[in-house]
């Protein structure tokens, strides 16, 4: 399917405009934190039947929900897309911590029988807190370093990743397991996932900035890039053909989608059915118009796509 093109780059005063937004919605989500957080949550024990439940800050997590559906067809699928409130990479850990129970209460309401968190930052902040609280399986994101340090020929790999994920202690405590062993670099991607929710892959500003991030690292002697979002594996031919034939990319959502298989089967809760399952969208984008466009191609099926309830 062709993609459009365009700018993805905002005016200024457009961008103005959006920052105040942000600024007012985290405000909000702030103040209503200590009422989200509150008792933990009981539900009725899922069935085979139920479907699994995948959330993300944007369209990224598409993703992750791909590999789960190449490997588990038969399974039925929900997806928010909290595109309102993307990149969670910049925002306050207690909004993402906020936002991340809500969408997980909602997907609960939709019947989920298990969580996946398709967000490398909102696993740094919230995942911890939603096992304490939700007694179902929820999967979580972890950048793919050690099928990276694995594989590095020169024994340098490089992490692309928001600077949310990179500033998080479970971050933190992944890279110093391979202390020692490889030599790990970090690169922030600020502007990055703005700039892929646009949904101009082809668009000059995009492969600028990739370029100014992926070209660093190989200067430092990186061989293996790891794609430390979900959304950057989207761009993943663009990175590819900045960083040239010889550097591996990594990422890690094939991996969470046999966690998924294996933690279901343990819990057996795998849906035994050779008619495919559905799958079901909803976007906190306002106006919800371009998001919903935007999961449809990626997604390369005519699907509906919902507006998430406050």
């Amino acid at each position: 399917m062709p993609l459009p093109t365009g700018s993805a780059t905002l005016s200024e005063p457009r961008r103005g405009v959006c920052s105040r937004l942000r600024e007012a919605k985290d405000q909000q989500h702030s103040a209503l934190e200590e009422v989200t957080l509150d008792k933990p949550q009981q539900a009725p024990e899922p069935s085979a039947d139920a479907p699994i439940g995948v959330f993300d800050s944007g369209v990224g997590g598409l993703t992750v929900l791909a590999e789960i559906r190449r490997l588990l067809p038969g399974e039925h699928l929900l997806y928010v897309a909290d595109s309102g409130f993307a990149p969670y990479g910049e925002r306050p850990e207690a909004l993402i911590r906020a936002r991340s129970e809500q969408v997980t209460k909602f997907l609960r309401a939709q019947g989920a029988k298990a969580i996946v968190i398709a967000c490398n930052t909102a696993t740094g902040a919230a995942a911890s807190h939603l096992r304490t609280r939700h007694a179902l399986p929820i999967i979580a994101m972890e950048p793919a370093i050690k099928p990276a340090a694995a594989s590095t020929r020169t024994g340098v790999i490089g992490v692309l990743a928001t600077s949310g994920t990179l500033k998080s202690d479970k971050f933190e405590a992944l890279r110093g397991r391979f202390h020692g062993a490889v030599e790990v670099l970090t690169q922030p991607c600020p502007g990055l996932v703005e700039l892929i929710e646009a949904g101009d892959f082809q668009a000059e500003a995009l492969r600028s900035l990739l370029a100014d991030l992926v070209l660093p690292l190989l200067d430092r002697g990186a061989d293996t890039l790891v794609l430390g979002c979900t959304h950057y594996p989207l761009v993943r031919g663009l990175i590819a053909d900045i960083a040239g034939p010889k550097v591996r990319i990594a990422d890690a959502s094939a991996a969470v989608a046999r966690q998924v298989q294996r933690r279901l089967g343990e819990a057996g809760l795998l849906r035994g059915s050779a008619q495919r399952g559905q799958a079901s969208f909803w976007t906190s984008a306002e106006p919800p118009e371009a998001a919903t466009a935007l999961i449809r191609r990626l997604w390369d099926q005519p699907v509906d796509v919902a507006v998430l309830p406050d």
